[in-house]
């Protein structure tokens, strides 16, 4: 009997997960940590989601009707959601609703359709966002609510209401406004008492800090760990990027802090303040503007820390996640180049 199958090119290995699926399990790994932020710092985090995702989805739409591309698949993917979800993630809860519409810009249009859409892009499309915004929107981005722990123990400080909290990101607020219900981040805190002459210990005894990091961050740090254990439970990821990447934090930054621990923050400080454990498990990991070699993901991770700890002790920027980040993805294809092993009868790092 005569059959015809058709078939593709070999070889015939099934795919183990749908990218559909792999980003479904990146957002459900990230609601813990989401809404611990809702319970500490409010609901402006839930209105920047929904500002960010419905512009995301907004711009992949045009592009994939400017480029031709059919919709379904790359609409249903999840990520422009998942891009969304980890930009908000970055930003002020209060941030003026345009901070998340051009940070959606930069992410989705420049960052991810102009190098060819999914898969092709070099950088990280929500930390090109995230870096845009900083630069452009630095007033916007300093402007933080006060920890609901804190809120609580003030006799003067009122919790923002949600009518209140829509006016602020839609209409702008009044500077007496800020000064009252508003407060720096931990890095942020740290970076300006430095640059006024307080050590470190003076500036951390704020009640913004907790006993690691600032108050209410070190919880959402420890929802990031747990969501980000579940990714590996799962082999979304593997543990070579969080791994390195926080070992070579906690390294790198022991000697700055034990020359000089009024001027240098402690290691528990750089992984609990900021953006540190949410690069571990859920930027510093994808595998397109990352590495694929296990060896070249713990290099890519050790500079992602490195440049973190070293923009964060001397740069101008509280926390420069973001950056380091980017600056690694540009080294990423030299990394792989020096680290997947050559096939047979290439040299190593030699061209194809």
């Amino acid at each position: 009997m005569n059959k015809t199958f058709n078939t593709t090119s070999a070889p015939h290995i099934p795919s183990r997960i749908s990218v559909q699926k792999v980003m479904l399990w990146v957002c459900l790994a990230l609601l813990p940590a989401i809404l611990a932020h809702v319970f500490y710092f409010g609901l402006g985090i839930v209105l920047q989601m929904i500002l960010a995702t419905t512009s995301a989805y907004l711009f992949e739409w045009w592009c994939l009707k400017w480029r031709k591309q059919p919709l379904k698949p790359f609409i249903t993917d999840l990520s422009a959601l998942v891009t969304a979800w980890l930009f908000v993630l970055c930003i002020s809860p209060i941030a003026p609703w345009y901070v998340s519409v051009v940070g959606m810009f930069f992410a989705i249009v420049v960052a991810k359709h102009l190098y060819g859409g999914l898969g092709n892009n070099i950088f990280n499309p929500a930390m090109v966002g995230f870096a845009v915004i900083l630069i452009a929107f630095p007033q916007s981005m300093s402007l933080w609510l006060p920890p609901s722990e804190l809120i609580g123990l003030s006799q003067t400080v009122e919790p923002l209401s949600f009518s209140e909290l829509l006016n602020w990101i839609f209409s702008g607020h009044q500077q007496t406004q800020v000064d009252a219900v508003t407060a720096a981040t931990p890095l942020a805190a740290i970076q300006t008492g430095l640059q006024q002459n307080y050590s470190l210990s003076e500036i951390t005894a704020q009640t913004i800090f907790g006993d690691f990091g600032g108050m209410g961050w070190e919880w959402i740090a420890n929802w990031l760990f747990i969501g980000g254990l579940v990714l590996l439970y799962k082999r979304i990821i593997t543990w070579h990027v969080p791994v390195a990447l926080l070992v070579t934090t906690l390294v790198f930054s022991t000697p700055f802090y034990l020359f000089n621990n009024d001027v240098f923050m402690s290691p528990l400080q750089h992984i609990f303040s900021g953006g540190i454990m949410l690069a571990a498990f859920f930027i510093a990991t994808d595998p397109t503007s990352g590495c694929s070699s296990n060896r070249g993901k713990l290099i890519f991770a050790a500079g992602v820390a490195i440049l973190t700890v070293l923009i964060r002790n001397f740069g101008s920027f509280p926390d420069g996640v973001a950056f380091a980040i980017l600056l690694m993805n540009m080294s990423a294809p030299l990394i792989d180049r020096l680290t997947i092993p050559a096939p047979y009868g290439k040299k190593p790092g030699a061209l194809p």
